[in-house]
């Protein structure tokens, strides 16, 4: 499943024709470097991935539905990143996940 969700986020990203970096999908939540155009507010884009997964994760994957819900929190946290370069934040985002724990921890 984490393989069709990256799938579908970047299917979504080029839908729009938002630049995105790899998604990095983590056991309870999502890293997403993406760069949309500067009249799509964060909820919109937020809204945009979360929907569109949501919809075609639950189609394919019946047990989902039963498991869950929802597949989405109602909450997103979006930071900008003026301050320092799109490369510092890809780093931050790889090194974040190739640090995290296994099923379900925080990192």
């Amino acid at each position: 499943m984490k393989a069709r969700l990256e799938e579908l986020i970047c299917v979504k990203a080029d839908e729009h024709r938002w630049e995105m970096g790899a998604p990095q999908v983590m056991p309870d939540h999502v890293h997403l470097f993406a760069e949309p155009y500067p009249q799509n507010s964060p909820s919109y884009v937020a809204g945009q991935f979360k929907g569109f997964t949501s919809h075609h994760l639950r189609a394919e994957f019946g047990g989902l539905r039963s498991q869950l819900p929802t597949l989405w929190s109602r909450s997103c946290f979006v930071a900008t990143v003026g301050a320092v370069s799109a490369e510092t934040v890809r780093r931050h985002i790889e090194t974040r996940c190739e640090r995290a724990p296994q099923a379900g921890g925080r990192a």
